[in-house]
């Protein structure tokens, strides 16, 4: 990646843009000139246009379909005048397209009302009476209609009547009761007011529409009313469909030329100008620059001058990152993406995740019959799963390979000879090569962190940091250690003294660079110093999880062909099927999950920042060939 500079006329900045757009290269730099001089920004009333036309155009698509990304057949320039042309154009549309949009809010209002008056009409369904008698009190009697909770009911009741008032339960809905309660006016009006209160009561209210007319009688006349207005509603889209057809073209065309004057408004954080001279600065990656230089001599009508340099030490962190553009590195490049993205001059961790990842999902899940279902869902969901459905078919093959190894299919250990050998058999080996597997996977973690660190030109990190060569170091004596503990009985005189000259070194970095009390200091190095320790170890047992997914498998397979035995010819069909789907959903998820952790934990948090930022260049947005 190359930090470039392109210095222009101002004149020619639409036409630069364009072409940076055209190259997808160029990623741009929106830092401030580090020469004051170039503090201007050329451009103004053109980005007013711009943003003028594409908030019209926008409000306008909102109603009839305007595509977001046309075909452009010929790519040109966006003078400054065309623009300002667009933007009087899609004033007057948005003048005639604003009247719909108000006949649509209107009716969208009124619809709201029905639906507000039907619904309050619900809760008056059961009552054949005239409902404006119930909106007021009279002079000598009391209305109360509303809803309580069905359990109160009763004891409402008792207390209303002591209040000489009559409940009447007209509708019971859920777990609500709808009632009327009716009594004389009088003193007791406070006191039943706090019985209601303390019996969940929620008065209804009446809308003043319903005074005069009966539920029947109100709901058809709603009813009417909302087929009056679904009526107005289509007449006015077929209006709106007529001037749709009308303008097409024009919104269209309008459309396109907002695409085409995009790169130069993209751009405005990156450009800078004294007078008539403009500064572009941004990334591109080395291989585009020779493409990028010779588009631009043949694009740019004035002198234009193209300097490009490699990125300082202090300006890596903002240096892009290129993803991975390999098909079938795609899924796993999203899975990664997850966790960050690598910073410039860091290994991509794609090639290496994907590869770790299908050898233990498959050392885990080995089956020829399970694999094959899985790459068969992979492949007939294909459409449904995006960019995934190559994910699925990979880690199902990987399921087949490991399942002519162990010579198991559907769980029957007994159909296919074993080209190895079936984990629950040597439950043991199966251990240690999951223990070897871990001591490697950790092993090369350390040399990425080793190697991150060294080209960045973090010398002591690469060394002395976590995960570092003392680190490793350590670690490799350490294996070193165990490994003569197991055949010989002895940890042996050279991995001891490796260790603990690893482990004291360690202890020094970590004194040196600590701002604390003696007795802090010393408590700090001897808990790093003991988790350095503790979290080698831990780390590499948690590889033994391969080894037991691949015997618990081979189990829960062993289990459930146990219980299909001892049904008859129907039953034993259906155990056998039913259990290969339970392993298929439940135990399938489980070992991907357990794969992503040693991938996540074991591996990215030792040599993988995940602080990158992606490479996302200057872009033309437009369909493809053929497309509108």
């Amino acid at each position: 990646m190359k930090h470039v500079r392109l210095l222009v006329m101002t004149d020619d900045l639409p036409q630069a843009s364009l072409t940076l757009a055209e190259t997808e290269s160029f990623h741009p730099d929106e830092r401030p000139p580090e020469v004051q001089a170039l503090a201007g920004a050329p451009g103004r009333d053109y980005r007013e246009r711009y943003r003028q036309a594409a908030t019209r155009l926008d409000k306008i698509a909102k109603l009839v379909d305007v595509p977001a990304a046309p075909t452009i057949d010929q790519v040109h320039v966006v003078h400054p005048d065309e623009l300002a042309a667009v933007s009087i154009l899609l004033r007057e549309r948005w003048d005639e397209a604003s009247r719909f949009e108000e006949a649509f809010r209107r009716l969208d209002e009124e619809e709201r009302f029905v639906r507000d008056q039907e619904a309050a009409l619900d809760n008056f369904a059961n009552l054949k009476i005239d409902l404006g008698k119930l909106r007021s009190k009279t002079r000598f009697l009391d209305f109360y209609v509303g809803i309580v909770p069905r359990e109160n009911v009763s004891r409402l009741q008792g207390a209303v009547q002591l209040a000489d008032h009559i409940l009447f339960n007209y509708l019971e809905r859920g777990d609500s009761a709808h009632v009327i309660i009716v009594g004389p006016r009088g003193e007791r009006d406070a006191q039943l007011d706090s019985v209601l209160a303390s019996a969940g009561f929620q008065a209804l209210p009446i809308p003043s529409d319903f005074t005069d007319m009966d539920p029947a009688a109100k709901r058809e006349e709603l009813a009417s009313r909302r087929a009056e207005l679904a009526g107005q509603r289509d007449a006015l889209r077929t209006e709106l469909a007529q001037w749709e057809q009308q303008h097409r073209e024009t919104l269209v065309d309008a459309r396109r030329t907002l695409l085409l004057a995009e790169p130069f408004v993209t751009l405005d954080p990156s450009i800078h100008s004294a007078g008539h001279l403009a500064m572009l600065a941004g990334w591109v990656p080395l291989r585009a620059l020779p493409s990028l230089a010779e588009r631009l001599e043949v694009s740019l009508a004035m002198p234009f001058d193209l300097s490009f340099r490699d990125p300082r030490p202090d300006e890596r962190p903002l240096v892009p990152t290129v993803p991975v553009k390999n098909r079938w590195l795609a899924p796993f490049a999203m899975l990664v993406k997850q966790y960050g993205i690598p910073q410039y001059g860091e290994v991509d961790p794609t090639p290496l995740f994907a590869a770790t990842f299908l050898l233990m999902f498959g050392s885990m899940f080995g089956d020829v019959g399970q694999g094959a279902v899985i790459a068969a869902a992979g492949w007939y969901f294909r459409d449904k799963l995006g960019r995934f459905w190559l994910f699925g078919i990979m880690a199902g093959v990987s399921s087949m390979f490991f399942g002519f190894l162990y010579g198991s299919i559907f769980g029957y250990e007994e159909l296919l000879p074993a080209l190895w050998t079936s984990p629950i058999h040597e439950p043991i080996l199966m251990l240690k090569i999951a223990l070897g597997y871990g001591v490697v996977f950790i092993m090369v973690a350390c040399l990425l962190a080793i190697y991150n660190r060294w080209v960045v030109g973090n010398i002591v990190g690469a060394w002395l940091g976590h995960h570092g060569i003392v680190n490793l170091v350590f670690y490799l004596s350490l294996v070193w250690g165990g490994l003569s503990l197991a055949g010989s009985g002895e940890f042996g005189g050279l991995p001891t003294l490796l260790v603990l000259g690893s482990l004291g070194a360690l202890a020094v970095y970590g004194w040196r660079h600590l701002d604390a009390p003696a007795g802090e200091k010393v408590l700090v190095v001897f808990i790093e110093t003991l988790e350095t320790i503790i979290g080698y170890v831990s780390n590499t047992l948690s590889f033994l999880r391969v080894a037991a997914f691949s015997l618990n498998h081979a189990a829960l397979s062993l289990a459930v062909l146990t219980l299909a035995d001892m049904m008859g010819m129907t039953g034993h069909v259906l155990t056998v099927i039913l259990g290969n789907l339970f392993v298929l959903v439940l135990e399938g998820g489980i070992v991907a999950i357990q794969v992503m952790r040693l991938e996540y934990y074991e591996g990215f948090s030792r040599y993988f920042s995940g602080e990158g930022h992606a490479f996302a260049p200057l872009r033309l947005r437009r369909a493809a060939s053929g497309a509108d």
